[in-house]
C-alpha cells in the first residue's frame, strides 16, 4: 500500500526543485516520477497539497503551455508566476519555450 505515497513524495520533491521563474508540466513531472502516464495523478497529487505548503504548485502548467485551472485559482496561478517574471498571457498560456524546466 506504500505505492502511491511514494509516488506522491516524489511528486513533492520534483516540484520542489523546479526553480523560480521556471514551469514544466504535469507529463514532464509523471515521467520524472517513473509513472509517464500519470499526469492527471500529478494534478490530483497537487490538487491535495495541505493548506499553507510552501510547495511551487503553480510553476506546473498543461503539455500546451496553459493554465488549466478555472476561476480563482487560475488567477492565483497566473499572479504568482507573474510574480517571478513569467510572462502569461491573458488566455493562461506561458511560452514553454522560454520558460520550461528541464528536470
Amino acid at each position: 500500500m506504500d505505492q502511491p505515497d511514494s509516488f506522491q513524495q516524489r511528486i513533492w520533491q520534483i516540484v520542489a526543485a523546479i526553480p523560480r521563474g521556471k514551469v514544466t508540466t504535469y507529463g514532464e513531472i509523471a515521467q520524472l516520477a517513473g509513472s509517464p502516464r500519470a499526469a492527471r495523478q500529478v494534478g490530483g497529487v497537487l490538487k491535495r497539497l495541505p493548506a499553507g505548503s510552501t510547495l511551487p504548485w503553480h510553476r506546473v502548467v498543461n503539455r500546451h503551455g496553459s493554465i488549466s485551472l478555472q476561476g480563482e485559482d487560475l488567477f492565483r496561478q497566473r499572479d504568482a508566476l507573474e510574480a517571478e517574471g513569467i510572462e502569461v498571457s491573458d488566455d493562461g498560456h506561458i511560452e514553454l519555450e522560454k520558460y520550461r524546466w528541464k528536470g
